[in-house]
C-alpha cells in the first residue's frame, strides 16, 4: 500500500475517485463534484494499492487555528486494514500544528476516529441543509 499526498488532483484520480465513492454507496459524487471539492481542499490524501485507488481523504485548513477532515473513505475490499488510519494520521501530519481539527463522522464510524484520537465537542453545532442529513446527523 502507498499513501500519497497531492496538491491536485489529474482526470484519472478523478474517475478512480467517482467509483471509489461509489463503492460505499456515496453515488452523488458526480465526476464535477469530485473535480469542485478536491480543487478547495487544502490537503489530499490518496491510498493505493499497486496503481489502483483503494482510498482517499481530504481537508480543509487555515493554517493557523482550524481545520476539518473529510471524506474519508476506503474501499469496503480494504476495511479494518489499517487504511484509513494512515490516510487520518496523514492528514493531520499534512496539516500540521493548529489549535483544532473537525470531523463529522459518518454514522456507525465514531467509533473509527475514537481510535484516530478524536473526542466529541461540548459545543458542536452544525446546519445542514440536506432534510435527509439534517434528519440522520441533529438532535
Amino acid at each position: 500500500m502507498n499513501i500519497v499526498s497531492k496538491e491536485r488532483l489529474h482526470t484519472q484520480d478523478i474517475k478512480s475517485l467517482v467509483n471509489l465513492y461509489a463503492s460505499v454507496g456515496w453515488h452523488g459524487h458526480t465526476p464535477e463534484k469530485i473535480a469542485a471539492i478536491y480543487k478547495k481542499s487544502t490537503h489530499i490524501v490518496l491510498a493505493y494499492k499497486e496503481d489502483s485507488l483503494i482510498g482517499c481523504g481530504r481537508a480543509l485548513s487555515d493554517g493557523v487555528f482550524n481545520a476539518a477532515i473529510y471524506d474519508i473513505v476506503v474501499h469496503p475490499h480494504y476495511h479494518r486494514q489499517g487504511i484509513g488510519h494512515h490516510i487520518v494520521t496523514q492528514l493531520m501530519q499534512d496539516i500540521g500544528d493548529v489549535s483544532c481539527i473537525h470531523l463529522i463522522s459518518t454514522l456507525g464510524n465514531e467509533a473509527f476516529y475514537t481510535q484516530c484520537g478524536f473526542r466529541r465537542l461540548k459545543t458542536g453545532m452544525a446546519i445542514y441543509q440536506n432534510p435527509k442529513l439534517a434528519t440522520q446527523y441533529l438532535e
